[in-house]
């Protein structure tokens, strides 16, 4: 996969619009639909089997979707602010509801995302908080330190203010 280059320019879609896209258990993407699409700017064959992360864009702290993975493998679901990168190098923000998809068992057997247009208000509140979480996780040398460290600082942060982070996205 090529590296994508941000272009600094957001791209917007409509409130009306439902961004959907479903993974399997190693998050490769098994699904994706059409407004999906349009707004990342793939077809679908380009897609389909590749890892949800290859829309991560490099200002979305990796402490954020640790918080996130581990919140839907342990069978709970998750809101989320979330910044993405198009295929083009455009950013796009999204409100997520991200939830584990269960067998006929009872087991996980996939993740399934949607994503609404988000309150422009709560973009600007999270970004300065987005933008402290990957300063600290920029700051080691090593990713997973870097990480662990930027995630501790979440967690510090929500338990200060005494709410999980879906209820911080809520209130953000």
């Amino acid at each position: 996969m090529t590296r994508i280059t941000p272009s600094g320019r957001e791209i917007t879609f409509g409130d009306e619009e439902i961004i959907v896209s479903k993974t399997d258990q190693k998050g490769r993407i098994t699904y994706a639909n059409d407004v999906f699409l349009k707004i990342a700017g793939y077809r679908a064959s380009e897609v389909i089997g590749q890892p949800h992360s290859m829309i991560r864009h490099p200002d979305m702290p990796r402490s954020v979707f640790q918080l996130l993975w581990d919140t839907i493998q342990r069978g709970d679901e998750i809101f989320a602010y979330v910044v993405n990168l198009a295929k083009n190098g455009d950013h796009y923000w999204v409100f997520a509801h991200v939830t584990p998809t269960f067998g006929p068992r009872g087991d996980i057997i996939g993740f399934h995302s949607n994503r609404r247009s988000p309150d422009r208000a709560a973009v600007q509140r999270i970004q300065p908080i987005y933008e402290q979480l990957l300063r600290e996780e920029l700051r080691h040398e090593s990713k997973r330190d870097g990480i662990a460290a930027a995630t501790r600082e979440l967690v510090t942060m929500l338990e200060k203010a005494s709410m999980t982070y879906g209820e911080f996205a809520f209130r953000v």
